[in-house]
């Protein structure tokens, strides 16, 4: 089978995003599909091209997968109007192969919402099968953080989740919460699997060299987030917690942030205000880097922003990350990864806006390391019984292949 893979973010492992699109179409290289994948040139990310950008685009092979790499950037640190752009902009180059060359199938993945018009045209013009994938519910999220107000807007962005929902054969919901949200614009269940984000235990497992930065002391009990700086991440909540960790003479306890984002520069200037000497700043790194740091930090962040939509709705790289890794987590948020946690005994749930709890679960990881490796050892055997992405991606490639 000859498939289009729409990704506007797509990496390798060379880069510092999520690697799920490049673990899904290395399977289906594997079972024999040619795959193309479209994707644009996102902040962080690497998509293994290294020739110049000719007319606006360049392509090549990448590990068996033919990519096609648009000169479209993208950063969480763009303004609305400049996302905006670049999305459309992707989505119209997109479209345009979509219609124009003899796929037999494509598959689009979200985020953007418009990474779905592609597939929309493809099924509407031509009849080719098409593919949704559904990492986040938009309009419903961006409405719920306020990020989007115009009626304008949510409208024309209701009624392309409601086309792309309708025109799939199938679909792919990456959360609970998704699926159900996908449901109730009266898809049929039969169309749609619950295929989470995984835990990359090949690159995550095994005997890695542990690595930390220079700035942080080598006996501190390390707590480190990965990921985008931005409105979502609702990373004011661990400054909030790192201040009474201060407050409290805890300077035993650390905390790095890794990565960029729109909210970085305000983070790094509240911290610098407050003397919050505790808290460490550094650049995106790549996987690979990745793995050594978490071999040399004692427990994973995922922080959301207090936003219902968010609870049951999202299924964040970072959190299969740290369990790939053998990380305790500790999650500010209810819902589906919260219950995760708190029922195979693999970190911490605290609720949100609750500095004084975020702490106490701090000071309590720097108290009792040996609970802390048990935690640990509980986060990997979790991820190797369920999320381990290589069976995910197995059922991933299942249910494209059967797609009528």
């Amino acid at each position: 089978m000859k498939l289009l893979y729409i990704h506007q973010h797509f990496t390798t492992p060379a880069g510092a995003g999520g690697t799920r699109s490049y673990e899904m179409a290395r399977k289906l290289v594997a079972r024999g599909h040619q795959v193309t994948m479209v994707c644009g040139s996102y902040a962080g990310g690497n998509t293994g091209l290294t020739g110049p950008f000719l007319r606006g685009v360049r392509s090549g092979s990448v590990e068996g997968i033919d990519v096609i790499e648009f000169n479209l950037s993208y950063a969480n640190k763009d303004g609305f109007l400049t996302r905006v752009r670049t999305f459309v902009r992707f989505a119209a180059r997109s479209t345009w192969i979509a219609v124009s060359q003899p796929f037999d199938l494509v598959f689009a993945t979200t985020t953007p919402l418009t990474a779905g018009i592609p597939g929309i045209a493809a099924r509407s013009l031509r009849g080719r099968r098409f593919v949704f994938e559904v990492r986040d519910l938009w309009p419903e999220l961006p409405k719920a953080m306020g990020v989007i107000r115009n009626p304008v807007i949510l409208g024309a962005m209701s009624v392309l989740e409601w086309l792309s929902y309708r025109l799939a054969n199938r679909l792919i919901g990456l959360a609970p919460g998704i699926v159900e949200g996908i449901e109730k614009h009266g898809i049929d269940p039969k169309r749609i699997a619950f295929v989470p984000n995984g835990c990359d235990l090949s690159l995550f497992g095994g005997d890695i060299p542990a690595w930390r930065p220079l700035t942080v002391k080598t006996d501190s009990l390390l707590a480190v987030f990965t990921g985008t700086h931005g409105q979502a991440n609702g990373l004011d909540a661990v400054l909030d917690a790192a201040a009474v960790l201060k407050q409290r003479g805890r300077s035993d306890i650390e905390i790095l942030l890794v990565g960029d984002g729109r909210q970085k520069p305000d983070l790094q200037r509240r911290a610098a205000a407050e003397g919050l000497s505790n808290v460490h700043f550094h650049d995106p790194i790549n996987k690979r880097q990745l793995a050594t740091l978490m071999k040399g930090a004692d427990i994973g962040l995922q922080t959301l922003a207090n936003i219902p939509a968010f609870y049951n709705g999202t299924s964040p790289n970072k959190f299969f990350d740290y369990m790939a890794a053998g990380l305790p987590v500790i999650n500010n948020y209810p819902g589906w990864i919260a219950q995760l946690i708190e029922a195979n005994t693999c970190g911490f749930a605290v609720p949100p806006h609750a500095p004084e709890a975020f702490a106490d679960v701090l000071v309590h990881a720097a108290d009792h390391r040996e609970q802390l490796v048990k935690m640990g050892r509980n986060a990997a055997a979790l991820a190797e019984r369920e999320f381990d992405r290589a069976a995910l991606s197995d059922k991933w490639v299942d249910w494209i292949e059967g797609t009528a």
